[in-house]
């Protein structure tokens, strides 16, 4: 009896939390209204299974409780209650069923004339690529990705030439304008999943997935990665800007295109060593740095990440946050580079100073150290050689104290907290594994050591 009563009350306890429950969809921001009625239907058809089966479950409990000098009665078979669950079950499957298959077949059937967009994946990164004014995408090639190709454009096909490429993990929608989302992975299985669209799908390596949406609110939205595509899965994050057709446009017209990308003139070292006058006066001559300003190595370091924090600088990304005072120091120093070509330039001229190891300043147990250096491999590489292609940079040979330095700023708020430092966010979330001090000497200490 006792038995009987839980299941009672854990199915009035359930039932309740379901409908009082604080939780419920994110506001709808697209046209798939449909979707969540899909998963109404889905939850009552569930709801009301779950409903009978505990309820029936409660009353076998009580009516053929084990009783005193009364025999079980055996049935084997049971035609009329075979068919009778039979029936049912077909019809509570349809039910869930269907209203799927008719949502699935209007999510692949893009409306004639509807915008596209390509929606890139890798690991743990979104990019993506808009037609030109032909209208017409270019070819791509995986075999032709590299550190100045991140697209895999075949430069000879005269479709790509006008395809504008964004490496941001922004994605910029014009609203109430519906766009067909092609969506392509560079690396493993990824998943495009922004809540407030109701939407998601698959990036499948060697293939092109797609869906369509309208989206029907101005706002920013997060993307996400929905399936588990490697220890950074959980830093897969992007976000979508719903705008103006007005605003898209003006947006639209300020990224560059492929071939503009490609006619871009290479950074020049001698035009660099005049800008970086300024610069040696704290990062010293040979680029080796200066504690005691400071001032970290920039000698040897990855030259787009370089250029990524020399941009996120003069942007306002990096040396805005409160409490920052030698972030905001180097913001005024970036913001004397006043032209992309000069960022170039400065960085193709660090790219010639010799690459001389700092004298260690933190001391660690570098065991401890290669045992928490085991997630961040993953981005920095095995001997902390750092990967463009995951947006990570060099960490051997570097500066230590800066490291440290920095991994608190991170894990505190100092750096990352930006909301379009995107790729700053995915750091931050690994900077909360040192929490302690001194784990985090261990693992510069073995940095020390590549």
């Amino acid at each position: 009896m006792a038995f009987a009563v839980v299941i009672i009350l854990l199915v009035i306890g359930t039932v309740t939390f379901h409908f009082a429950s604080p939780w419920w969809f994110t506001p709808i921001a697209s046209n798939w209204g449909m979707i969540d009625t899909t998963v109404i239907i889905t939850f009552w058809v569930t709801g009301i299974v779950f409903v009978a089966v505990n309820l029936f479950m409660a009353y076998a409990v009580v009516k053929y409780r084990h009783r005193k000098d009364v025999r079980a009665h055996y049935e084997p078979e049971n035609s009329k209650l075979e068919t009778w669950l039979t029936v049912i079950t077909t019809i509570g499957v349809a039910l869930m069923l269907a209203p799927g298959l008719f949502v699935w077949a209007k999510v692949i059937d893009a409306p004639e004339g509807a915008a596209e967009v390509e929606v890139v994946g890798q690991q743990w990164h979104w990019s993506y690529r808009y037609p030109g004014p032909d209208g017409t995408f270019g070819q791509v090639e995986h075999k032709l990705i590299s550190r100045d190709n991140p697209f895999g454009m075949i430069a000879e096909d005269p479709a790509g030439q006008d395809d504008i490429l964004v490496s941001s993990p922004v994605l910029h929608l014009p609203v109430n304008q519906p766009v067909k989302l092609l969506l392509r992975s560079k690396d493993v299985l990824h998943n495009f999943a922004v809540a407030e669209f109701r939407l998601k799908m698959d990036l499948v390596p060697g293939m092109v997935t797609y869906f369509w949406v309208e989206p029907t609110q101005v706002g920013e939205y997060d993307i996400l990665c929905e399936e588990l595509c490697g220890v950074g899965h959980h830093t897969m994050q992007g976000r979508v800007v719903v705008e103006s057709q007005e605003d898209f446009d003006a947006w639209l017209a300020q990224q560059p295109n492929f071939a503009s990308l490609a006619e871009q003139p290479a950074g020049d070292p001698v035009a660099g060593q005049a800008l970086y006058a300024v610069c040696s006066a704290c990062h010293g001559a040979d680029g080796e740095g200066n504690q005691v300003v400071n001032a970290p190595k920039l000698a040897g370091q990855e030259w787009t990440y370089l250029e990524r924090q020399l941009h996120n600088y003069k942007d306002g990304v990096r040396g805005t946050a409160e409490g920052d005072a030698l972030g905001a120091q180097m913001a005024g120093m970036a913001a004397t580079l006043p032209t992309d070509q000069a960022v170039r330039d400065v960085v193709a001229y660090i790219g010639t100073l010799p690459d001389n190891r700092p004298q260690s300043t933190v001391t660690g147990n570098a065991d401890n150290g290669k045992r928490l250096y085991t997630t961040c491999q993953f981005c920095h590489g095995p001997q902390g050689q750092g990967y463009w292609t995951m947006n990570a940079p060099r960490l051997s040979g570097m500066s230590d104290w800066y490291m440290a330095d920095q991994i608190v700023k991170f894990r505190d708020g100092l750096r990352g907290s930006h909301p379009r430092d995107l790729y700053g966010r995915q750091m931050a979330m690994m900077a909360d594994l040192f929490q302690d001090e001194q784990a985090l000497n261990d693992l510069v200490a073995y940095l020390n050591e590549l």
